[in-house]
């Protein structure tokens, strides 16, 4: 356990703080960071609505929701062309591309072949965010090598028309980019990036099926970009599956289908405190040494109880940090093979009836959904588990922390000492 400690604090730590540094990776960090009020917003409402399900009395607060976490594409498409020309050193271009990339986006809103005045706006919440992502980006490009142009830089025309001309160029070129796409040849991309991931459900239902299926939104998760992306994919493998074991249970046979959002999500134990297990990680920052964690930790505790991790995973930051991006991919592997022969080897039944109950606590969900009492086992098995796979990356990470915490309090005892030694002297 020591070496690999080391290993991660002496060699892999520092060559992935080289690469997150590099202005392609930081323009998308910075930019994942800035959507986290917005995450957060929709995080609380989420975790009210926890309560009003059980008191229905209390006001409705969706459309707080819906108008910052449920645009959350749009925003990511700002913020990301923005933070890369901050980091490409283009700052009289951010607010423009930010601004270039949701004109872009809003293309995106009318689907192909629909009539007009159709548009689809669940495109710009939680499942646009890669859309947006992928327009900040490609708009981003286009500002950034034009800008390399150095167009009419020693020319005698006023300032003010120079300005005018660089950026009504790289306006135009985006947006007649996406139209030609969109519009001129007919290219649905919102459809094509989601069907790029299509052969999934060819084989969702088997052992390599539920990892990719948990992993890979995990994966992009850790990056910032929300799960819900990835629910056009999932939900027709999911629904197929418990379908199939409802009429399985009507028939008098056995369920067989692993992989639904039953399994993967609702009886907590894959996702224990939400994607990439991250309740181990909350209780290891609930005691940590390091100040910043330990109040973060019990901050957040509350939500992950109710698996609900973004609080968590956006302000640690799990986002972006290659010591804690890790675990959570770990863990989607780990849990995912590990319910996986749980239930193909007879040992915890297989939810049979369609009832998605994420908000609610495990083991209490497990036991509801999977009419088995040794759910309860599982949950200690797996959390057990989670937490060792926590506990060597947190570790290091917490070095790091106390490090900078410890560095920025001599900061601000060394003034200080001068002050005290001038009036000595």
């Amino acid at each position: 356990m020591k070496k690999f400690m080391d290993w991660l604090a002496n060699s892999f730590a520092p060559k992935a703080k080289i690469l997150t540094q590099k202005p392609a990776i930081a323009g998308l960090s910075s930019a994942m960071q800035k959507l986290i009020p917005f995450i957060m917003t929709g995080s609380i409402v989420f975790f009210y609505n926890v309560f009003r399900s059980y008191l229905p009395s209390l006001p409705d607060l969706g459309n707080i929701s819906n108008y910052s976490f449920g645009m959350i594409g749009l925003i990511a498409a700002f913020m990301v062309a923005n933070q890369y020309m901050e980091k490409f050193k283009h700052p009289n271009y951010s607010i423009t591309a930010g601004i270039v990339s949701v004109c872009s986006l809003m293309m995106f809103l009318h689907p192909v072949g629909a009539e007009e005045g159709v548009y689809d706006m669940g495109r710009v919440g939680p499942t646009g965010i890669l859309i947006g992502v992928i327009t900040g980006a490609v708009v981003s490009v286009i500002f950034h090598y034009f800008s390399k142009l150095k167009l009419l830089q020693n020319s005698e025309l006023p300032d003010f028309v120079v300005e005018w001309i660089n950026n009504i160029i790289p306006i135009f070129l985006s947006l007649a980019l996406w139209s030609t796409l969109i519009f001129g040849l007919k290219i649905d991309i919102f459809q094509v990036i989601i069907g790029l991931f299509e052969p999934i459900q060819n084989f969702g239902q088997s052992l390599p099926g539920l990892i990719l299926l948990v992993l890979i939104p995990a994966f992009f998760y850790s990056m910032g970009i929300s799960t819900w992306l990835w629910s056009a994919i999932q939900n027709p493998i999911f629904i197929a599956g418990i379908a199939a074991n409802t009429l399985a249970l009507q028939q008098g046979t056995d369920p067989m289908n692993i992989v639904t959002n039953e399994t993967v999500y609702s009886i907590g134990l894959i996702m224990m405190g939400g994607t990439g297990a991250t309740l181990g990680l909350n209780l290891l920052m609930c005691f940590s040494k390091a100040k910043k964690l330990k109040t973060l930790g019990r901050i957040c505790i509350g939500p992950s109880i109710f698996n609900i991790n973004e609080p968590i995973v956006f302000s640690t930051p799990v986002v972006m940090n290659p010591l804690l991006m890790m675990p959570m991919w770990i863990n989607s592997i780990v849990g995912s093979c590990v319910i996986w022969f749980a239930m193909r080897g007879g040992l915890l039944n297989i939810p049979a009836e369609l009832m998605q109950l994420a908000q609610i606590p495990a083991p209490i969900s497990s036991v509801i959904l999977t009419k088995d009492f040794r759910a309860i086992l599982w949950y200690v098995v797996l959390f057990a588990i989670y937490m060792g796979i926590w506990y060597p990356f947190f570790k290091v990470y917490e070095k790091e922390v106390i490090a900078e915490e410890e560095k920025a309090e001599k900061a601000v005892q060394q003034p200080e000492s001068v002050v005290g030694a001038e009036v000595v002297s």
